[in-house]
């Protein structure tokens, strides 16, 4: 078992989206969240996907039981200089 879906919902990101970033199809997306089997290199690339929008997960939180981590906030840019 796997934790796509909760992954995407804490990215706030659609089946499309998510499909976009990691190079396969929305159909694709809607499968695994049904349960089909998440290979290691559609993680691997979950993983780096969820990484460039802030949230940094591992191979624990895709297939284990960790508890997903809050999702990163950009630094607000400072004023004057």
């Amino acid at each position: 078992m796997h934790n796509l879906k909760p992954i995407r919902e804490r990215l706030g990101v659609t089946q499309q989206a998510m499909a976009d970033g990691i190079g396969c199809t929305q159909g694709n997306i809607g499968h695994y969240e049904r349960g089909q089997t998440l290979p290691p290199d559609m993680a691997r690339k979950v993983i780096d996907f969820s990484a460039s929008r802030g949230l940094a997960i591992t191979f624990d939180h895709v297939y284990g039981s960790a508890a997903l981590p809050e999702l990163l906030q950009p630094e607000p840019a400072k004023a004057g200089g």
